[in-house]
């Protein structure tokens, strides 16, 4: 019996724990700031907390640049890091310390527990992580879950606005219809492989692009997916979740999630899937050309900053979409590169929109920007930069962005999409130049003085920020400003004071627009990163 139990005896997979290490790293660093930030001292949970957040997210970039280059495929080939693992994995680190520094005063942090609130955000981090590097279907589920319920939670961390949780709400109900989407995709694609490896996925696409069980996976796969990318006709969602959660966290979404989401896309469909490129090609097309469409007119109407980029980083999906159906190594690398400085575009704006919330008491109006050449230029030209690369003018990322999909989608007979993602970018002048004139020419809201003892820089005075926070406030925030109903022409009480300090918004906004410029004039340095990544598809030409 001895011998029998000894020979049932079973062993784990051989783990190579260097390869791990990114993973290990945000998983160690997850539990650290979560344990710390139980600490009573205020100190410890508003400084000590972000500052441990950015640590971990640090050694996790420089763990991913120790294993560059490494492409090897780990725990008996559930997972692989390759190169274009490491170059999303840095999209996603870059989004996470930038969602860190503009959560540093957020009022969400407090209530939710600055512990939680990072942890959280780490984690997220970790499933998207998980998410990119998936080489079998459960654990490509198990990413998206990871990704999700975090976001799910941190949607609804400022619970003293209704729109917070009602944001928290709709992303967790419309997330988890996307989630059973996907999981019935992937029981079907199981069903009709035969097996949960992209290895046995790939064996059968080439014997089956013809199999109702196949192709019913791959669609509802397909939806699945589209609902986290924010792809037209399933991106009902993000206009509101946007709107309704903390900035901070409106812009980690925007960039990281849909990072992962296309991450996923690219080593799924442009994988195992590829032989199957004239069943889902044409799909992806079509969702192109629709969510180009959807996406820019969308956003023409919106008052609300908020809302509107959501509606643009639906456009911005379309874009992106053109650099898979093409399914070749360019392909790829241009929707890497496209994806690495949407990062930068995306957060200097979302940066600006937190420094004004703060500042003026008009949430994210456009009105909030007007007189902001004037009165903020540091905080001024990053929003233009932004607005401008988002458009795709010259001498930004934006503009190489844009040319490096076009060039993919007409070297492989695509060019018409190459045409309607030109068209779109000229539609989207509507909306981004419209951004640019409230910051440039238009002159700030009417303003009477008022007296007040009361510091406005946060941190001036520790009792006043106490008592901010417990009044549901950001610590610095002007309580003296008095808002009309008619955001178009807002009539405005403030103070006399000078304007909040809030070094690390203004860093972020600040840092943001620098490197879009320099990948504007000098994409090289990132062109390389992206074709590396590309690489990742050896099978690719």
């Amino acid at each position: 019996m001895t011998g029998l139990l000894a020979q049932a005896t079973t062993k784990g997979p051989p783990i190579d724990w260097e390869a791990l290490s990114p993973f290990m790293s945000l998983v160690v660093g997850a539990c650290v700031v979560l344990l710390v930030g139980l600490a009573r001292g205020a100190f410890i949970r508003r400084q000590v907390v972000p500052v441990l957040t950015l640590v971990t997210l640090g050694v996790t970039a420089g763990l991913g640049v120790w294993q560059w280059d490494i492409n090897e495929s780990i725990i008996a080939d559930a997972m692989v890091v390759d190169n274009l693992t490491l170059a999303l994995m840095m999209i996603f680190l870059a989004g996470g310390i930038a969602a860190t520094f503009l959560s540093w005063r957020s009022i969400a942090t407090a209530e939710a527990g600055e512990g939680e609130y990072y942890a959280l955000m780490l984690m997220s981090i970790l499933g998207m992580l998980v998410l990119v590097a998936a080489t079998d279907l459960v654990v490509l589920f198990i990413g998206f879950e990871l990704l999700s319920i975090p976001l799910y939670v941190l949607c609804a961390t400022h619970m003293r606005r209704e729109q917070s949780l009602e944001s928290g709400l709709k992303y967790l109900i419309i997330g988890s219809v996307g989630s059973a989407t996907l999981l019935y995709g992937l029981a079907l694609l199981y069903g009709a492989a035969g097996g949960t490896n992209y290895a046995d996925i790939a064996a059968a696409a080439s014997t089956m692009s013809d199999d109702v069980l196949f192709l019913a996976g791959i669609a509802l796969v397909l939806a699945g997916l589209a609902f986290k990318a924010s792809v037209a006709p399933f991106h009902q969602w993000t206009p509101d979740v946007y709107e309704g959660a903390p900035t901070p966290v409106t812009g980690f979404m925007a960039v990281a999630t849909k990072a992962a989401a296309f991450g996923v896309i690219l080593r799924l469909f442009v994988g195992p899937l590829i032989d199957a490129t004239t069943t889902w090609a044409p799909a992806f097309a079509t969702l192109a050309v629709i969510t180009i469409i959807v996406g820019n007119v969308g956003a023409i109407g919106q008052s609300s900053l908020k809302r509107m980029l959501a509606y643009s980083s639906v456009a911005q999906a379309g874009y992106m979409i053109a650099g898979v159906v093409v399914t070749t190594q360019l392909g790829v690398a241009a929707t890497v590169f496209y994806l690495a400085i949407y990062v930068v575009m995306n957060l200097g704006a979302f940066a600006v929109i937190t420094a004004r919330e703060r500042e003026t008491g008009l949430g994210d109006d456009i009105s909030s920007l007007y007189g902001l050449g004037r009165d903020r230029p540091l905080l001024a030209w990053p929003m233009t930069i932004s607005m401008l690369a988002l458009a795709g003018f010259p001498v930004t990322a934006g503009f190489f962005g844009k040319i490096y999909l076009i060039n993919a989608a007409v070297g492989n007979g695509y060019g018409w999409l190459g045409v309607i993602i030109v068209l779109g970018s000229a539609v989207s002048l509507a909306y981004y130049l419209r951004v640019v004139a409230a910051v440039w020419m238009r002159d700030a809201p009417a303003t009477s003085t008022s007296l007040s003892a009361v510091p406005i820089m946060a941190g001036g005075s520790p009792e006043e920020d106490e008592a901010a926070y417990a009044a549901g406030r950001e610590p610095g925030s002007d309580i003296g400003r008095v808002v009309s109903d008619d955001f178009a022409e807002p009539s405005v009480v403030v103070t006399d004071r000078p304007p909040l300090a809030q070094p690390e918004v203004v860093f972020v906004a600040v840092v943001c627009a620098l490197v879009t410029v320099a990948f504007g004039v000098f994409p090289e340095p990132l062109f390389d990163v992206a074709r590396d990544a590309g690489e990742a598809f050896t099978s690719l030409l």
